[in-house]
């Protein structure tokens, strides 16, 4: 365990950004199951209503820190990619 003052405000600033971070990856697993639940019938309004709120949460997840923006990217383009082919 740390033992200098600022190495202590660290490991208390992690704990938090570690279950931050947890919290939105957790809310993107959700949305992007949701969205590809919804693959099957993409033209229904319900699927596009998924597949758009997927995007902005991993977007916004991305923005926060708790994913690389890349990443967001190539998600958001499978997932895409997803409904599509399923069209």
């Amino acid at each position: 365990m740390a033992n200098h003052k600022q190495a202590l405000k660290r490991h208390r600033q992690s704990v938090k950004a570690n279950a931050r971070n947890v919290h939105y990856k957790s809310m993107l697993r959700t949305f992007v199951k949701k969205a590809l639940a919804q693959a099957d019938n993409p033209d229904s309004p319900d699927a596009v209503a998924a597949f758009r709120k997927a995007e902005s949460t991993i977007m916004k997840v991305a923005a926060k820190g708790a994913i690389p923006r890349r990443r967001a990217s190539r998600k958001v383009s499978r997932l895409a990619r997803r409904m599509h082919q399923s069209a």
